[in-house]
C-alpha cells in the first residue's frame, strides 16, 4: 500500500468544506457525487449571503417592485386602478416562506449525498486538521474554504447611525426618506427597489457616475432612469460624516460645511464588501492573504498551501454566486471526478444589475474594447420603446448595444438596457462566448414582436 493510500485511509473525510453558502454548498454536493466523503461546516443558516441577504431576497423586493411599475402601467391600459404600494408585511411573509423551502431543500439534499452537516464554525490547524467549535478535530485530504463576504462600513465620524446593504432586508416597511451611499450594482438595486415601493430615495456616489466599470453610454442612460422616476443622484458626492437630527440623520458631504437641508429616515451603506477571512486559523495553517484580507488562490483556485483551496467572495475574484458555484464544481471535477483539465473562465462572465429597469451585460464595455482595439471596434446600437410602454404611453425605453471587432465584426460586448434584459442576455451570452459575429446574428430570423429581436436587427 502507497502512503498515499495509507494517508486517505486514516482521513476522516476526503474534504471538508467551511462555509456553508453558494460555493461551499456547490462544492459538497458536487464532491460527493463523485464518491467523496464530505463534511461541510456552516454555523448560519444555509445559503450563504446568496440565499439570505442577497440575491433571492433582492430578487423578490425587485419583482415586487416591477410588480408596482406593472399595476401603474394597467391603469393606463383601461385596467381599474389599484394600489401599486404592497403591504410589506405579507410581502415579507412570501419572501421568507420562499426561502424557508430553499433551506428545507439544502438540508434534504445534504441528507441525501451523504455529506455531514455541522451546525458551526471551523478552522484550520494545518492543511489536513479542521476543528469544530465544539472541539472536534476532522481529519482530511482536502479542504474548501468558501465562507464569502459581508459589507464594509467606511470609517467616518457618525457611520455607526447608517446601516449595511444587508440590513435592507430587516425593513418592515418603505422609509419615506432614504440615503443611498455608494455607487456600485448595490446601491443602485436598493435604489430602484425603495423608489418603486414608495421611498423617497437621494444616492450619493463618490465618482462621477454609476456603475463604473460598466458601459458608459448604457450607464448614463440608466442614471435618466433612474431620476425620472424620482431618485435623486448626487454624483462626486463623497461623504465625510454623518449626524443626528433628532431620531433622523443628516448627510454631510466632503467640502460642504452644512448638511444637506432636510435630515432622512433611513442612511444605508453600500461601499463595498470584504472577505470573511478571519478566525479561519489561516496564518497558522500557512495560507497567504491579501492586503483586503482575501485568500489568495490562483487560476485553479488553489491557495498558497498544498490541499487548501477557495472559491467565491472570500477570495476577492469576481463576486457572483453563480462565479463561485461553477468554480466550485469545477474544482471538484479537477479534484475527485478525473477532470485534470477542469478550471473556470473568469472572461466573458455575464452578469445583470437588477435596476429599473434591469441592465445586462457580457464583455467588454465600448471603452474597455478601444483600449485593446481601438480603430478596430464598431458600436452597433438599438434605442427603442418596448411595446407595452408604447401601448401604456410610458416614456421607459430600451437601450441594446453591441461592441464588435474587426472585419468580420466579432461581438466582444453585449449591453442590454431594459425590460426582460436579465432574461434576454442568457442565450446570447453563450453566443458571444462561441464567437458569434454580427453577420451570423443578422441571419438569425428575429422573433417578433419582442424586445429580444432588436439584438439581431440591430444596425
Amino acid at each position: 500500500m502507497s502512503a498515499d493510500a495509507g494517508a486517505r485511509m486514516r482521513s476522516d473525510f476526503d474534504l471538508v468544506v467551511i462555509g456553508g453558502g453558494s460555493g461551499g454548498l456547490a462544492g459538497a454536493f458536487a464532491a460527493a457525487g463523485h464518491g467523496a466523503r464530505v463534511a461541510l461546516l456552516e454555523p448560519g443558516e444555509l445559503g450563504g449571503t446568496c440565499v439570505n441577504l442577497g440575491c433571492v431576497p433582492k430578487k423578490a423586493m425587485w419583482l415586487a417592485a416591477e410588480l408596482a411599475g406593472r399595476i401603474a402601467l394597467a391603469g393606463e391600459m383601461g385596467f381599474p386602478a389599484a394600489s401599486s404600494v404592497p403591504d410589506w408585511e405579507r410581502l415579507i411573509a412570501h419572501r421568507q416562506r420562499y426561502i424557508a423551502g430553499i433551506h428545507a431543500g439544502y438540508h434534504q439534499r445534504l441528507e441525501a449525498a451523504g455529506v455531514v452537516a455541522m451546525p458551526c464554525r471551523g478552522r484550520l490547524l494545518d492543511a489536513h486538521t479542521v476543528e469544530a467549535e465544539d472541539g472536534t478535530r476532522l481529519r482530511t485530504d482536502r479542504i474548501l474554504l468558501a465562507t464569502g463576504g459581508r459589507p464594509k462600513r467606511p470609517r467616518i465620524p457618525g457611520a455607526e447611525l447608517g446601516g449595511v446593504s444587508d440590513d435592507f432586508f430587516g425593513l418592515e416597511r418603505a422609509p419615506a426618506r432614504v440615503a443611498i451611499v455608494g455607487g456600485g450594482y448595490i446601491a443602485v438595486e436598493l435604489a430602484g427597489v425603495l423608489q418603486a415601493l414608495g421611498s423617497a430615495v437621494e444616492v450619493f456616489a463618490r465618482g462621477p457616475r454609476l456603475l463604473p466599470a460598466m458601459d458608459a453610454e448604457v450607464v448614463t442612460r440608466l442614471q435618466e432612469d433612474l431620476r425620472r422616476h424620482g431618485v435623486r443622484l448626487h454624483l462626486r458626492a463623497p461623504v465625510r460624516a454623518l449626524a443626528t437630527a433628532q431620531e433622523r440623520v443628516r448627510v454631510l458631504l466632503e467640502g460642504d460645511a452644512e448638511a444637506l437641508p432636510e435630515p432622512f429616515d433611513r442612511v444605508l451603506f453600500a461601499t463595498g464588501r470584504r472577505p470573511n477571512s478571519g478566525g479561519l486559523g489561516l496564518e497558522r495553517a500557512g495560507v497567504a492573504i491579501g492586503e483586503r484580507g482575501q485568500v489568495l488562490v490562483d487560476a485553479r483556485e488553489d491557495t498558497s498551501v498544498a490541499g487548501i483551496h477557495a472559491v467565491g467572495d472570500v477570495t476577492g475574484k469576481l463576486a457572483l454566486t453563480p462565479v463561485a458555484i461553477a468554480a466550485a464544481r469545477r474544482l471538484m471535477d479537477r479534484l475527485f471526478g478525473g477532470r485534470a483539465d477542469a478550471m473556470l473562465d473568469y472572461e466573458q462572465v455575464a452578469t445583470v444589475v437588477f435596476s429599473r429597469p434591469p441592465l445586462a451585460t457580457v464583455g467588454l464595455s465600448e471603452e474597455r474594447a478601444r483600449e485593446r482595439h481601438g480603430e478596430a471596434v464598431k458600436v452597433h446600437t438599438a434605442d427603442f420603446r418596448p411595446m407595452l410602454h408604447a401601448l401604456a404611453s410610458s416614456e421607459q425605453r430600451s437601450l441594446f448595444k453591441l461592441v464588435c471587432v474587426g472585419e468580420e465584426e466579432r461581438v466582444v460586448g453585449i449591453h442590454l438596457l431594459g425590460d426582460a434584459a436579465d432574461e434576454i442576455l442568457q442565450g446570447f451570452a453563450v453566443a458571444l462566448k462561441l464567437g458569434v459575429t454580427r453577420r451570423q446574428l443578422e441571419d438569425t430570423v428575429a422573433i417578433h414582436p419582442t424586445s429580444a429581436e432588436e439584438v439581431v436587427l440591430m444596425r
